[in-house]
């Protein structure tokens, strides 16, 4: 009984790893369609939403099922309630990159503001953070997840910093407004992205060490 838990558990995790490599293209996709001023590319986002959010109810529904005929403790109850929220975290991931595309099919129809230079670098921290919270999560590795916490404020400090550059945009051409609130809100969205993999990486931790260090990560590494 208990060996095919663990294959329930295997293959759950494999399932939310599927996951999170697609809303990894996602991030990449949304991006690319905005650099490379290509609608098309739009497309391929959208299409992918449909499966991560198919993978979100099999994986919740999955969880659900095994927390109801396991009833699983203490590291076990951990992992698959860790699970639901990383799970809710790879969904909300998704829904940041078809946003950013919703903003680049807009932006696609006017001639470039800047050039963007901080808006991929940041898409490729923040999909850096993803990846490390999902290796933290993969190897039990509560020291690379508290890691990817610490690496959120690069990505917090390039959002601060486009933002002041495209707010210099709009007071010095007022015709620039719409397009420099547009690049503000795909940078919001990155920056939440990040948040995401911080959300993941703070869940590998409670898995890992049991404690809950949302808010207090400078204090862990103390």
């Amino acid at each position: 009984m208990e060996r095919h838990f663990d294959e329930e558990l295997k293959n759950l995790k494999e399932k939310l790893l599927t996951m999170a490599d697609t809303a990894q293209e996602m991030i990449g996709l949304s991006v690319k369609a905005l650099t490379e001023r290509d609608k098309k590319v739009t497309d391929q986002v959208f299409s992918l939403e449909d499966k991560v959010n198919h993978a979100e109810i099999e994986i919740e529904d999955e969880v659900l099922r095994l927390l109801a005929v396991r009833q699983p403790a203490a590291g076990d109850l951990r992992l698959l309630t860790a699970i639901l929220k990383i799970n809710n975290d790879l969904e909300r991931v998704a829904d940041q990159a078809v946003n950013i595309s919703e903003l680049a099919i807009y932006l696609l129809k006017e001639p470039p503001l800047k050039p963007l230079i901080d808006i991929p670098h940041m898409a490729s921290l923040a999909q850096k953070m993803i990846k490390n919270s999902l290796d933290a999560f993969v190897n039990h590795d509560a020291s690379l997840a508290k890691a990817v916490c610490e690496d959120d404020d690069e990505v917090d400090r390039i959002n601060e910093q486009l933002f002041r550059e495209l707010l210099t945009y709009m007071m010095e051409n007022p015709k620039s407004t719409t397009r420099a609130v547009d690049l503000i809100l795909v940078s919001r969205n990155i920056e939440r992205i990040a948040d995401h993999a911080t959300n993941i990486s703070e869940d590998v931790i409670f898995i890992e060490e049991g404690k809950n260090i949302k808010h207090h990560i400078q204090e862990e590494n103390q």
